[in-house]
C-alpha cells in the first residue's frame, strides 16, 4: 500500500474553514447543503478532465482519500490498513492494491485518476476539494468511476449539492457516543450485506440524518434506533445506516458505520467493507435500484363501470393470476347504485346479489365478464344485525389450470338459505372455465365442501384460498361472529342467540374444534369431485378424546377471527395468513387486550388463539352465565379450555401459538410486564411497542404474498431479486396504515419469531386519493408484476374508484453492465 502525503496548498473555503476551528466548522456541517439534490444529480459542472470510460486499468486499483478540513480523523490509519488488508485477501478474483491520499490534487490529474477502479472517502468532513477538484470527482463518476464513502464521509464537502446527492444524506447533527446497536441487514443479496447476520449487534457512533433517504437510494442495512438512544434528530423505525445507487453515470456507495477505529477491526464490518469495495470496484455486480420509489409504476388498468352494468369489476374481493398472465379477480356481491338492497326477512330475495367473476387480459387490455353467481351477501350496511359479509368470497385456480380450466370458487350461495332460522351453507366449489369461450361453465359446478353459517348477524366470513407445493387446496373461514356484545374485546358472549344459535360466542365457531368456522382448512382435491385429507392436519377427525366425535379432520389452524386473505409459499410450503381483529380501541386491565389486527406465518397445524388469546399470548378474561358482563379467570394460552355452552367440540384445546405480526391503534407488536401467572398488566403506560414500523387506527389486515423471483424470465417489468422471500403485509387502510415487505429469520418463524426487517411500501403501492386507498388483495403475476385490488371509497358496493391495479419495475438489472466488470469471472 502506498500512502501519498499531501502536496500544494489548500483552496480559500478550506483555509477559512480551518480557521474558523472545529466548533464553527460542525455549524457548517450540520447545515449541509442542499437536500433536494440527493433524489436527483444536479447538473454537472463542466470539466475538461478526460478520463478513460470506465476508469481503471489493468490492475484493479482503488484510492483511499483522508483529507481533513480540521485534524485528521482518528479512523483514518485503521481504516487504510483495513482496506489494504481487505484487498490483500480473499478469493484472488476479488483482490486489489491499496494507494492512499490526502492530497486532492489527485481529482485533477487524468492520469492517475483513471487508474483508480474505485475512490473511497475516508475523510474528516469540511471542504476538501476546491471546485476543480470537485469537478474532477464528478468528472470521475461520469466515467463510470466507483465511490465509497464512510462515517464522516457525509459530512465532507458540505456546501456540495452534488456531493450530497453523492453521499445521500447528511447528518442532522453530531454522530452519537460511541453505543451498541442492532443493525436490520434487509438486503440479503449484495455483497456488501449477503454475509452478515439479520440482526447485526454492534458498536459504533451513530449519525440521524436531516432528511431520511429512504426511497431515493437503495438501502441495504438500518440502525434500530431501540436498541440505543439517539439523538434529537432521530429518524424513527426506518433509520437507514448503509445504502448505495447508481449515480451521475457510476456507483455510490455510503456506510453510516466505521466512526470508531476499533470498527475495522472486526470480521463482520470488514467483509461489509470488502463486499461494497467488490460492487464499486467492478469486481461484483449488484441491484442497487430496487427501493428507489421513482424506479416503480402504478397503473390502474380497469376503467370505472358502465352507468348500471358491472362490466369491468364488482365489489373487489379477491384476485388470482393464471399462468398466461390473466387475472381473474372475484366481486362479493353487493350491489351497485342501480340494484336494490332487499333486508326484508319475509322477502325471498333478502340479501340477494351477484357474485361476479372477472377476466383481465394483459395482451389485449380488455375485460371479460365470465362468469356470476345468485349468492346472499346483498343487505347493504348498517348494524350488525343488518349488514352482511357472505356472498362470493374467494377464487383459486387449479395447479394444471392451463390444461383443466378448474376454477375453485368460495361462496355462499342463495338457494341454500334458511329465511326461518336464518342460517346458510357456505360452500367451495369447482367450475371449468372455457378458455376458448372466456365464460365459467356454472352447469359444471362440483360441491367439493359445505358447512353452515349463521345469518342473522354479521361478520367474519374469511375467504381466502390457496394451494401448496403437493396439491392441498388451503380455505379461510371467518368465525361467523357478531362484532358486538363484548365491548370489543374477546368475542366470547354466551348470551345473544337467534333461535337456539349463538351469533356472539367465538368459542361456537373459531374456538370450537368441531366447526369448521374461524379456520384455515387444508384438504386435498380429487379429479371426481371429492377430497381426501392430507396427513399434519391438526386433527384426524377420529380423536377419542372426550368421547369421541369432537373434531373435524379438514382443520389445519383453529383460532383465527376473519382471515380474508392467505398465502402459500410453494418453495417452502409455509403458510402466510392476516385476520382481522375486535374492535376495543385500547387494552383494558379487566379484560384483556386491544384490536389486534394478525398475521402469521405458519409452519405447523396449530391453535391460534381467538377468541382466548391475541398477539405473542396475550390472554383474554372469560365470559359465562348468567352474567356474561361479570368478568371471570383469564384464559390459560398454555391449555386453553373452552368451557362455552355453545361448545360442541373438545374442551381441551392444543395450546395457543404465538402469532408473527399484531398491531393495535396504538402501534405495532405492543407487549406488557406480565405477573406470576403471565397475565400483562394491559397498562399503556407500561406497553412496549415490538415493531415500531406498524401504527394502527381503522385497521384491517390484508395478507400480501411472499415475492419469488424468476431469473430466468425476460420480463422487463418484473419486481427485482431484492424483493425475493420478503413477505408483504398490508391493511384494507392507507395514510399510516401498514404497507411493507418483512423479513422473518428462519430459525424463528412459525413460532412465534417477530420479522427482523420491514421495508415500506407506501410509496410504491401508492396511498392517497388518487392512489390504491383500499387495499383489498394483492397478487405476483408470472412476468414478476404486482397487481393490487382497490375496494373503492364506500362499502358493501362497487363504485368509479374500485379498480384493479398493476404495479411494473423499471429500474433495469444489476450493475455495472457484465462487459464492464474489472474480472470477468467475478460475477455475482
Amino acid at each position: 500500500m502506498q500512502r501519498t502525503p499531501r502536496r500544494g496548498s489548500r483552496s480559500p473555503g478550506r483555509a477559512l474553514a480551518a480557521l474558523l476551528g472545529a466548533g464553527a466548522l460542525t455549524v457548517s456541517l450540520l447545515a449541509g447543503g442542499t437536500e433536494a439534490s440527493a433524489g436527483q444529480p444536479p447538473e454537472p459542472r463542466r470539466t475538461t478532465l478526460s478520463l478513460p470510460s470506465p476508469p481503471g486499468g489493468a490492475e484493479v486499483t482503488v484510492l483511499v482519500f483522508h483529507a481533513s478540513a480540521t485534524a485528521e480523523s482518528p479512523v483514518v490509519d485503521a481504516g487504510i490498513a483495513a482496506i489494504e488488508s481487505i484487498g490483500l485477501s480473499g478469493p484472488a478474483a476479488g483482490r486489489f492494491a491499496t494507494r492512499a491520499t490526502d492530497d486532492p490534487s489527485v481529482f485533477t490529474d487524468a492520469a492517475r485518476l483513471g487508474s483508480f477502479h474505485a475512490v473511497v472517502f475516508l475523510t474528516g468532513g469540511g471542504d476538501v476539494l476546491d471546485p476543480e477538484q470537485e469537478a474532477g470527482l464528478e468528472a470521475y463518476m461520469e466515467a463510470g468511476g466507483g465511490f465509497l464513502g464512510i462515517h464522516d464521509a457525509a459530512r465532507t464537502e458540505p456546501y456540495s449539492d452534488w456531493f450530497t446527492g453523492l453521499v445521500g444524506a447528511r447528518p442532522a447533527g453530531a454522530a452519537s457516543a460511541v453505543s451498541r446497536a442492532v443493525v436490520e441487514v434487509g438486503d440479503r443479496r449484495h455483497p456488501a450485506t449477503a454475509g452478515l447476520p439479520l440482526q447485526w449487534k454492534r458498536p459504533d457512533k451513530w449519525f440521524d440524518w436531516a432528511v431520511n433517504p429512504s426511497g431515493r437510494v437503495h438501502t441495504v442495512a438500518r440502525v434500530r434506533e431501540s436498541s440505543y438512544t439517539p439523538g434529537p434528530g432521530a429518524n424513527g423505525w426506518d433509520h437507514p445506516i448503509s445504502w448505495c445507487r447508481d449515480y451521475d453515470g457510476g456507483r455510490s456507495f455510503y456506510t453510516g458505520m466505521g466512526g470508531t477505529a476499533d470498527s475495522f477491526a472486526e470480521t463482520d464490518f470488514r467483509e461489509h467493507l470488502r463486499g461494497a469495495l467488490a460492487w464499486t470496484a467492478r469486481l461484483s455486480r449488484a441491484d442497487c435500484s430496487a427501493t428507489i420509489d421513482a424506479n416503480y409504476t402504478a397503473e390502474r388498468v380497469t376503467r370505472p363501470n358502465q352507468p348500471g352494468l358491472n362490466d369491468q369489476i364488482g365489489e373487489p374481493h379477491g384476485l388470482v393470476v393464471a399462468p398466461d398472465g390473466k387475472v381473474f379477480y372475484i366481486g362479493r356481491g353487493g350491489a351497485d347504485a342501480g340494484r336494490p338492497v332487499v333486508t326484508d326477512w319475509n322477502s325471498p330475495d333478502v340479501g340477494r346479489g351477484k357474485g361476479q367473476i372477472h377476466v383481465y387480459d394483459p395482451a389485449t387490455k380488455r375485460v371479460t365478464l365470465a362468469g356470476e353467481l345468485s349468492v346472499f351477501g346483498n343487505k347493504g350496511g348498517g348494524g350488525e344485525l343488518v349488514k352482511n359479509e357472505e356472498g362470493l368470497l374467494g377464487i383459486e385456480l387449479d395447479p394444471r389450470f392451463s390444461s383443466n380450466g378448474r376454477v375453485y370458487l368460495h361462496y355462499t350461495p342463495h338457494e341454500r338459505i334458511d329465511r326461518e332460522r336464518r342460517t346458510a351453507d357456505r360452500r367451495v366449489s369447482r367450475f371449468t372455465f372455457d378458455h376458448a369461450s372466456g365464460l365459467l361453465d356454472l352447469a359444471s359446478e362440483k360441491v367439493l365442501l359445505s358447512w353452515q353459517v349463521q345469518i342473522h348477524s354479521c361478520c367474519h366470513a374469511g375467504g381466502g384460498m390457496a394451494w401448496d407445493s403437493r396439491g392441498n387446496l388451503y380455505i379461510a373461514t371467518g368465525d361467523n361472529n357478531s362484532s358486538g356484545f363484548s365491548g370489543g374485546y374477546s368475542g366470547n358472549n354466551p348470551e345473544p342467540a337467534y333461535r337456539g344459535l349463538s351469533f356472539a360466542d367465538a368459542r361456537r365457531t373459531s374456538g370450537n374444534t368441531n366447526n369448521l368456522n374461524g379456520k384455515i382448512l387444508r384438504i386435498h382435491p380429487e379429479d371426481d369431485g371429492a377430497y381426501t385429507l392430507p396427513e399434519g392436519n391438526l386433527f384426524t377427525g377420529r380423536e377419542p378424546d372426550e368421547g369421541g366425535g369432537k373434531t373435524r379432520g379438514e382443520i389445519y389452524v383453529m383460532g383465527v377471527r376473519n382471515p380474508a386473505r392467505i398465502f402459500v409459499d410453494r418453495r417452502t410450503d409455509i403458510l402466510y395468513a392476516g385476520w382481522v381483529g375486535p374492535d376495543a380501541g385500547s387494552p383494558s386491565p379487566v379484560w384483556g387486550p386491544a384490536k389486534y389486527d394478525t398475521f402469521a406465518a405458519i409452519t405447523r397445524a396449530g391453535n391460534h388463539g381467538w377468541p382466548f388469546c391475541m398477539g405473542n399470548n396475550q390472554p383474554y378474561r372469560d365470559r359465562a352465565l348468567p352474567d356474561p358482563a361479570v368478568p371471570r379467570g383469564w384464559y390459560d394460552c398454555a391449555a386453553p379450555r373452552n368451557e362455552s355452552p355453545n361448545n360442541d367440540g373438545l374442551v381441551r384445546l392444543p395450546p395457543v401459538t404465538s402469532n408473527t405480526v399484531w398491531y393495535a391503534p396504538q402501534g405495532g407488536g405492543p407487549d406488557f410486564p406480565r405477573d406470576a401467572n403471565g397475565v400483562p398488566s394491559y397498562l399503556l403506560s407500561e406497553q412496549k411497542l415490538l415493531l415500531p414500523w406498524l401504527k394502527g387506527g381503522g385497521q384491517a389486515a390484508m395478507n400480501g404474498p411472499v415475492y419469488r423471483h424468476d431469473a430466468a424470465s425476460a420480463s422487463a417489468v418484473k419486481w427485482p431479486a431484492y424483493w425475493d422471500g420478503k413477505w408483504f403485509v398490508g391493511d384494507f387502510y392507507d395514510g399510516d396504515q401498514p404497507r411493507h415487505a418483512v423479513l422473518t429469520d428462519p430459525r424463528t418463524v412459525g413460532r412465534g419469531g417477530v420479522p427482523v426487517h420491514a421495508e415500506s411500501l407506501k410509496r410504491i403501492v401508492p396511498v392517497g386519493a388518487n392512489g390504491i386507498r383500499n387495499l383489498m388483495d394483492w397478487k405476483f403475476a408470472p412476468d414478476g408484476s404486482l397487481y393490487v385490488l382497490d375496494y373503492g371509497r364506500g362499502f358493501f358496493t362497487s363504485d368509479s374508484r374500485s379498480a384493479l391495479w398493476r404495479i411494473t419495475y423499471h429500474g433495469g438489472g444489476p450493475t455495472p453492465a457484465a462487459d464492464r466488470l474489472a474480472r470477468k469471472a467475478a460475477t455475482r
